[in-house]
């Protein structure tokens, strides 16, 4: 077999019935024989070591988890090793109950892209109920119960407090509507001094016009200085009081 020039050119098929000669043959990386191209793979030349790159997973019927079988052990073994160390039955409703969409008569499957959360009632609800309207959302929760519980749990850390601590929130609280009572009587004040130098310059008006024996129907309006509080009958006169008085600036 081969030239003189090429001693090992051509090598004979492994297989028993075939034997024929091949110039490019095949080695088989399991069992490491010669073959020739019809008879290359495994399943053709009947390898015993070709299953020993396949992975076989069997699924486990209690905890619905993948357990790997290896070639070159027992099945038995390795079962007996995964029921030992990993297997967990409660993982199995995990596993083999998938969630589906809470709305009525809907079997979706919530799957990580077929599933959105509602921003009102935060349920998980498939792409097609995934409105408010569609799943009959309740809406958001009440705000007050939270504003309540915080208010009865000021109440409660405020019972537990000494009672010098309350003696002295009570003596804030007096100096508080103390100095709000003074600041309501001063606008009062102020507010009743506008009124009657309002009231005195009406009478003022209405004496002159008395004088000039002139009888006017009807109320008398009377415009007030922001700056000053001086009253105008006539709002061209304020303006000229403002631009001449105040450089012609009107906010208080």
């Amino acid at each position: 077999m081969g030239t003189p020039e090429f001693p090992d050119l051509g090598k004979h098929c492994s297989v028993d019935y075939c034997k024929q000669i091949d110039f490019l043959p095949f080695t088989c990386d399991r069992c490491l024989q010669v073959f020739c191209l019809d008879h290359r793979s495994y399943m053709k030349h009947d390898c015993p070591k070709g299953n020993r790159g396949d992975v076989t997973v069997v699924i486990c019927p209690l905890c619905a988890k993948g357990v790997r079988l290896n070639p070159d052990e027992d099945p038995n073994i390795t079962w007996e090793k995964h029921v030992n160390t990993d297997c967990d039955p409660s993982n199995y409703e995990k596993a083999v109950k998938k969630k589906k969409c809470p709305v009525p008569r809907c079997r979706e499957l919530l799957t990580f892209s077929n599933t959105i959360k509602c921003r009102d009632c935060s349920i998980d609800h498939c792409l097609k109920h995934r409105f408010g309207p569609d799943h009959s959302c309740s809406g958001p929760k009440n705000p007050e119960s939270s504003f309540s519980s915080f208010m009865g749990f000021l109440s409660t850390t405020n019972t537990k407090e000494a009672p010098a601590s309350s003696s002295s929130s009570s003596s804030r609280w007096s100096s508080l509507f103390a100095s709000a009572e003074a600041s309501i009587s001063r606008l009062g004040n102020d507010i009743s001094q506008k009124l009657q130098f309002a009231s005195g310059s009406d009478g003022n008006s209405e004496k002159t016009q008395e004088r000039n024996g002139k009888q006017h129907c009807g109320k008398v309006t009377v415009d007030v200085c922001p700056k000053c509080s001086r009253g105008f009958r006539d709002p061209v006169d304020l303006l000229k009081h403002i631009d001449k008085d105040h450089r012609g600036t009107s906010k208080a």
